[in-house]
């Protein structure tokens, strides 16, 4: 048992016991605690810029709001955020804003989120319950400390200038306060590995952190992948890590940030590195035997490298995440399932028909588009993130992430949606042995006509590529676009390796943050062969759906 960890994360846990007795009244009667936050929010902002212009001190009830606020994207939110960017207050909210947050953007680059202390507090309500339902679940994890990486970005600093700084240099800042404290006292990794001057360097500096914590508990990831990749750089670096725990060094300290190994706080291990002598880097269970939990995605691309991640950890619960955005908290692990963080934000929720629907009003079954209105300034903004309700916990819906909603690749009129290429690809996988690491759709065009290739991980049946094509023609547009011949067979691009990591980079060197960049089905960009083509087996040519 690890004291320092057991003291902190027992304070923890207690101090979130009133936040998880509040969510657990609010699954009860969701209606009753979504009206009190959306007259609680317009009330309290009601003096900020927005609330002036849409007229909140007005609005008594629901009609009123859906009446007087407009449903938003980030296009229409970018020149209030601009506003903040440049110093004003009162804008969005009437409380300050600490933090300008960067996230991926549909239509740009990148998104800018407001923080405030407002945001950090509904965070607080949904992350603080997760964690006393999970120590409820599996107490043990309360006796070691933990391995978090939310958002590991290796990058240079934003050299844009604003007079609210953009971004944060460690995750455990969106908690705050005296919780923010106890939660970097459990964490094996310091906030500062972010300052890594490269990938490679950081996953060393990862994989040391993790090597020198044998009472690890709970690690906490975004993407399975993430972490197999990590694992995947074990065998390679075994000896080297070995000796760097026995001597206390890092043997690229010299490329090291001075902040970075001060965080690091190197010392000799000696015994740790004569325990991994027995150990086998093919074989965590034995270098970790006290690890009980690895919360990860695993709904939509996630559901594959999940696989892979329960077959490297055959006896450790792996517990897949809620839908946990940089604008919001929309689901959280609870109950063993996944309900609505119903005291967190205010919900909206769109039909494929554009019509509108409360918390209390989804229906088992039935998919939606999330629209959230949070403390952080955001009022009614779409969240672009698609959800179909797969339960409920007491009366609260249980949603599971299907994919982004905004997401729609529409080359010759077929108009594919990212949700429906997910389940078709679901499908098409249902029966595989072992289930794709990777798997994505994405156009191209051979000359003078488009087809789509899908860019795949695993091994792949001979008749994936005609298998996939045919559920796709149960889209109308689709298959009338195959007929003509607007559209050629789907083609298979094999990957051998690394599928997730290299989407990653690219994405990262189009701007976007890592821990931002989740799994997609589906890509509006032609053109990923000459990304993917370093990580094909060799001598493997794209196979073709033969539908004419």
């Amino acid at each position: 048992m690890n004291l320092t960890a057991t003291i902190a994360n027992s304070a923890w846990l207690a101090s979130s016991l009133p936040a998880h007795r509040r969510f657990c009244s609010a699954l009860l009667h969701p209606a009753k605690a979504q009206n009190r936050l959306l007259r609680e929010r317009l009330t309290r902002h009601a003096g900020s810029a927005y609330g002036k212009e849409y007229g909140f001190s007005k609005i008594r009830t629901y009609a009123d709001f859906v009446e007087n606020v407009p449903l938003i994207d980030y296009d229409d939110l970018a020149p209030w955020v601009e506003r903040i960017r440049k110093g004003e207050g009162q804008i969005l909210t009437d409380d300050p804003v600490s933090h300008l947050i960067p996230t991926s953007g549909s239509t740009s680059a990148r998104k800018l989120i407001p923080f405030t202390s407002g945001l950090q507090r509904d965070f607080n309500a949904a992350i603080g319950p997760w964690m006393v339902d999970l120590a409820r679940s599996q107490p043990a994890i309360a006796f070691g400390p933990a391995y978090w990486s939310v958002t590991p970005a290796v990058q240079p600093r934003d050299p844009e200038p604003s007079a609210i700084p953009i971004g944060f240099a460690e995750d455990s800042a969106y908690l705050g306060g005296a919780t923010k404290w106890l939660v970097d006292a459990v964490m094996t990794a310091p906030a500062a590995l972010s300052l890594a001057p490269d990938l490679d360097q950081f996953r060393y500096l990862a994989l040391l952190c993790l090597l020198r914590a044998r009472d690890l508990r709970l690690i906490s990831v975004w993407h399975p992948a993430f972490l197999t990749l990590l694992l995947d750089a074990l065998p390679a670096n075994w000896d080297a890590l070995r000796d760097d725990i026995r001597t206390g060094r890092c043997r690229h300290e010299e490329a090291c940030p001075m902040a970075l190994l001060r965080a690091l706080q190197l010392r000799p291990q000696p015994s740790r590195a004569r325990e991994l002598r027995g150990a086998d880097p093919h074989q965590p269970e034995s270098i970790w035997p006290n690890l009980k939990v690895i919360s990860c995605w695993g709904d939509a691309q996630a559901a594959g490298p999940l696989g892979e991640l329960q077959r490297r950890f055959p006896g450790i619960w792996i517990q897949p995440k809620g839908l946990l955005a940089t604008e919001a908290c929309v689901t959280i692990p609870f109950a063993g399932k996944h309900p609505l963080a119903i005291y967190s934000h205010f919900f909206e929720f769109l039909d494929d028909r554009e019509r509108i629907h409360l918390a209390h009003e989804l229906r088992l079954g039935e998919a939606y588009e999330v629209v959230v209105t949070t403390s952080g300034g955001l009022w009614r903004y779409r969240l672009g993130d698609q959800v179909e309700v797969t339960g409920f916990v007491s009366q609260t819906p249980s949603l599971r992430f299907l994919g982004r909603a905004g997401n729609v690749s529409d080359c010759c009129g077929e108009k594919l949606s990212e949700a429906f290429v997910a389940q078709a690809m679901g499908e098409a996988c249902a029966g595989m042995a072992v289930p794709p690491r990777f798997a994505m759709l994405a156009p191209d065009n051979d000359s003078a006509s488009w087809h789509y290739t899908l860019y795949f991980e695993g091994p792949a049946p001979g008749n994936l590529a005609a298998q996939l094509d045919d559920i796709l023609c149960r889209n109308p547009h689709y298959a009338y676009c195959r007929k003509l011949g607007q559209l050629q067979p789907i083609q298979i691009f094999l990957i051998g390796h690394a599928g997730f990591e290299t989407f990653a980079k690219v994405e990262m060197a189009a701007g976007r943050k890592l821990g931002d960049i989740k799994p997609r089905a589906l890509s509006q960009q032609p053109g990923w062969a000459k990304h993917f083509s370093d990580m094909a087996p060799e001598s493997t040519p794209p196979a073709a759906a033969q539908r004419n």
